[in-house]
């Protein structure tokens, strides 16, 4: 093994301070709790989940489904294992209690999908494997386990998918339509006049390309700016600068916040500690600290995690043509707010028996959301007419063909017709393979 290879593994074994990972634990577990909260009180379990009569599911989990008022149930356990986390109180079990339970949430319908949705879940299933309740912790104020020292690898495997997140996002917004055309900025800023004091400034053209090659210089270069301590602190002024700014401009619920949070453990561990010790100080055992345990199967999988992380976002590759098109490899890529994409689509169905035939009315099978989502985004326009066939084939014993009447527009352009009507979508499976029956994009965005 080469030197430099040793030496570093040598060094990511060493042993450090818990601050870092007891600071991230306790702010990521309050700060989902919290959003359990806010999902409760504003109803949106009934709108979103108990509403629909049908569910767009990811593939492979169809069987992930809402389970009627006991869905309720699932988001209590949700905000007590987030708790949990937070206090550090067993830790393990909570940790995966909420990786298990808020996936299933997210799981229930991909209408919802969201990146920073996804990102508490990966979060999650990390803190499953790193000993975050080291120290700060119900666990050890308790005696259930030793305060001690953690491996830094621990705390190195959430900067390095904190740096992903960002570095990838920097990367989506390397392409002509976000850096040559300020695109969609321009389309969202444009109807952002009516905030306070900066609303006027939306108005102008100059201002769309400033956030835009801002917005792509900071993803590619905050999580070196944290790395370094010569400009950390003000690194850190930046991402509350950039979050609260995207707090005010975008509808995107408590991400902010969360990422905000996450930039903590990029700081030194002498400082976390004593800021740990004067607010959380409950929290806080006198045992004398113990060395750090081996951790060794933690550590294999924690790498296997990261590495799915860097080469996830690739997979777009093997699919031919435009992916703001066909989206294929769009979702869990990091690909964050660099497409505006909206559409309108409706299904002609014909009995394949008698050749009657008549336009479904979407409203009597989905929500505004559901219909909304589903107008432009190939998996779920190919769900729905599988949904569709099966609904008139069990309560009406009719066996049709469904095709699609769908018009889009991507990032400004004009409408164009995305589905080929030609094509009978029952006749179509949904799987990984790259889609046949899209028409082409016939246009070019340059980029990553």
């Amino acid at each position: 093994m080469p030197t430099a290879i040793r030496e570093f593994f040598h060094e990511i074994n060493k042993s450090t301070e818990a601050a870092p990972l007891a600071a991230f634990r306790v702010l990521f577990g309050f700060l989902i709790a919290l959003s359990i909260i806010r999902f409760l009180a504003y109803g949106w379990v009934e709108k979103l989940y108990l509403a629909p009569t049908f569910q767009f599911t990811y593939l492979g989990f169809s069987w992930v489904k809402p389970l009627g008022p006991l869905t309720y149930v699932i988001f209590f356990v949700c905000f007590i294992s987030a708790a949990g986390v937070a206090l550090g109180y067993r830790y393990k079990l909570s940790a995966i209690t909420l990786f298990l339970s808020f996936t299933y949430i997210e799981a229930m319908d991909k209408t919802t999908y969201l990146n920073h949705y996804y990102f508490i879940s990966v979060v999650s299933l990390l803190l499953c494997f790193l000993p975050a309740n080291a120290d700060f912790s119900l666990d050890v104020n308790q005696r259930r386990v030793c305060r001690q020292y953690v491996p830094v690898w621990s705390i190195l495997s959430l900067k390095m998918f904190v740096g992903i997140v960002y570095f990838y996002a920097g990367l989506a917004k390397l392409n002509t339509d976000w850096l040559l055309e300020a695109q969609p900025l321009s389309i969202w800023l444009s109807t952002k006049t009516d905030i306070p004091i900066i609303g006027n400034l939306f108005e102008y053209t100059w201002l769309h390309y400033l956030f835009s090659w801002g917005g792509a210089l900071y993803d590619l270069s905050i999580p070196f700016l944290l790395l370094n301590k010569r400009t950390r602190n003000i690194a850190f002024l930046l991402v509350i600068a950039f979050h609260v700014m995207t707090r005010i401009l975008f509808p995107i619920g408590m991400f902010p916040w969360i990422m905000i949070a996450a930039a903590t453990v990029f700081f030194a561990s002498d400082m976390l500690k004593n800021i740990l010790t004067k607010t959380f100080n409950f929290l806080k055992s006198k045992e004398s600290i113990n060395d750090a345990s081996s951790h060794y199967l933690s550590k294999v999988l924690v790498g296997i995690l990261i590495i799915s992380q860097i080469a996830l976002p690739w997979r777009y590759l093997m699919y031919p043509g435009e992916l703001f098109w066909h989206e294929q490899g769009f979702r869990f890529s990091w690909r964050v707010m660099v497409m505006e994409k909206q559409g309108y689509t409706t299904f002609r169905v014909v009995d394949k028996n008698n050749g009657e035939h008549w336009t479904v009315k979407n409203e009597d099978f989905l929500t505004n959301f559901q219909e909304k989502q589903m107008a432009f985004q190939p998996d779920f326009i190919l769900e729905y007419a599988h949904h569709l066939a099966e609904y008139y084939k069990i309560n009406h014993n009719r066996n049709i063909a469904v095709y699609a009447d769908s018009y889009v527009s991507l990032n400004g352009r004009s409408t164009k017709r995305f589905v080929d009507p030609t094509i009978d979508l029952t006749t179509r499976s949904r799987n990984l393979l790259p889609i046949d029956w899209l028409l082409p994009f016939n246009d070019i965005i340059h980029g990553i």
